[in-house]
């Protein structure tokens, strides 16, 4: 989104159909036209020095804009200079490999790659990079010992230069979505080889970087990788299209399978005994990861849920905790009775039937309390889906919108491999029978759970061993 809006320019391609991103005509497979051989890559570097040039004049205006993030709260108090590349850390001596992930989910998802490469690595420093502040906070009570931590630079040349120059990373390992030019062809110039991970590119990028103006960028880009690992093979055909290097793509499953295998407990789940102790004669479904709106929708539901099931308690989690404050300041103003988790307030009435959590990093616990999980941002056609993985883990009957974008890959593996370990609704009244079905047949709702935790067990196995493997071969043995 930053090179668009840097460059003010709109760039338009006709597109028939489309499904699931990729661009279809009169029955054939279609991409933007492009140039071909030198001319393409000419273009691209056109482009990559027209973009080098403009972030390099807005360098003032970005570092405003973050000093007013970081009075909002959007960035570190103390270590916002981070994000330009000044260190708050030495560099250890010997080989050091830079991971970077931007949000929570990113994070998450290269934790298990991390522990299994300071495992077989140990004499390896390993850094990582988040961008946001909540992604933080969570993750350095995940990261293994001896895993450095800094906020990543922005995309300007100065930013980057200064970044690269302190930590001077043998290798660079990019989450999921992550073109930064400025950062890409500033390793490639240094011979920093490149991994992009779990890669994906959502509908929107996809035409956005096919578009006739930033093929040509997308191409050189994604030449300067020795690795890319898609998500899925769909994902796959994208980084195709986009003219990456046949070569360096290789599957390998799609790492938010394993978050859960190795996530480590915070503690939390000791406080939340005492609330499951109390849900244990209640019925308990939870909503989570709701973006704003679809509380609307669960608590539609939920009211409806009350006419047949009036000892039902549902617990919402919404996708930013100050959400859930909102959502109880709401119902409270309706005389509803809310327990809101921050103040560690207790059902402690019949009349207390909706408990919101307000917290981070919680989730996973909050998943062996109910049996039933609705995982949000899935409801509405702007909204891309969450990982049903964590829920299935955890073993609870999953339910799911039918908007889930990024993660339709992982719908379809799970329905196919059992019908029963994913559930998907288009309506309220679907999502409300859906759940009224569960609610009253212990037999069906132990059948849907079964094959959730089953289904997960068997997509999760040698996801971690396969990335060990692909990182060893492209990126470790070449520097390392």
């Amino acid at each position: 989104g930053l090179l668009v809006g840097i460059i003010g320019l709109k760039a338009s391609l006709e597109y028939g159909d489309v499904i699931e991103g990729v661009s279809v005509k009169r029955g054939e497979l279609t991409t933007a036209p492009s140039l071909s051989g030198g001319g393409a890559m000419e273009v691209g570097v056109l482009v990559y020095r027209l973009y080098r040039a403009l972030t390099l004049g807005i360098s003032p205006l970005i570092h405003l804009h973050m000093r007013w993030r970081r009075l909002r709260g959007l960035e570190h108090f103390r270590r916002w200079p981070e994000r330009f590349g000044r260190p708050s850390a030495a560099r250890p001596s010997g080989s050091l490999v830079w991971f970077h992930a931007v949000s929570l989910g990113e994070g998450m998802a290269a934790i298990p790659v991390i522990r299994r490469c300071n495992d077989m690595k140990p004499e390896m420093t390993i850094l990582m990079t988040t961008t946001t502040v909540s992604a933080f906070e969570v993750i350095k009570k995940q990261l293994p010992v001896g895993v450095l931590h800094q906020f990543a630079p922005v995309d300007t040349p100065v930013a980057i230069d200064r970044f690269l120059g302190h930590w001077k990373p043998s290798a660079i390992v990019i989450m999921e979505n992550e073109l930064w030019p400025n950062l890409i062809m500033s390793a490639a110039q240094l011979l920093i080889p490149l991994a992009l991970l779990n890669a994906r590119m959502s509908t929107k990028s996809f035409k956005r970087w096919s578009s006739p103006l930033f093929l040509p960028l997308a191409s050189l880009l994604l030449s300067k990788f020795s690795l890319i690992a898609p998500l899925s093979t769909l994902q796959g055909i994208h980084f195709q299209l986009l003219q990456a290097p046949p070569f360096v793509i290789h599957f390998s499953g799609d790492l938010k399978y394993v978050v859960n295998k190795f996530h480590v407990s915070n503690g939390t789940y000791e406080s939340i005994k005492a609330l499951k102790a109390k849900l244990s004669e209640m019925k308990v479904w939870i909503a989570s990861s709701l973006h704003r709106g679809e509380e609307e929708v669960i608590l539609g539901v939920h009211k409806l849920l009350l006419q047949s099931h009036p000892d039902s308690v549902v617990i919402i989690v919404p996708r930013h905790p100050h959400h859930g404050q909102h959502i109880a300041q709401k119902l409270r103003k309706e005389g509803q009775s809310v327990a809101l988790r921050s103040q560690n307030e207790k059902l402690t009435s019949r009349k207390t039937n909706i408990y919101v959590v307000d917290t981070l990093g919680e989730l996973r616990e909050f998943y062996r309390v109910a049996p039933i999980a609705v995982i949000g941002g899935s409801f509405f056609p702007e909204l891309t889906g969450h990982n049903l993985s964590e829920a299935a883990a955890a073993g609870c009957a999953v339910i799911t919108g039918c908007h889930v974008g990024h993660f339709s890959h992982m719908v379809k593996a799970m329905q196919q491999s059992n019908p029963l370990s994913v559930t998907q609704v288009s309506t309220r009244l679907e999502l409300k029978e859906a759940i009224d079905l569960l609610l009253s047949n212990p037999e069906i709702l132990e059948a849907h759970q079964r094959a959730s935790k089953e289904v997960y067990e068997s997509l999760s196995t040698c996801i971690i061993s396969n990335f060990w493997n692909l990182l060893n071969i492209h990126i470790f043995r070449v520097r390392l």
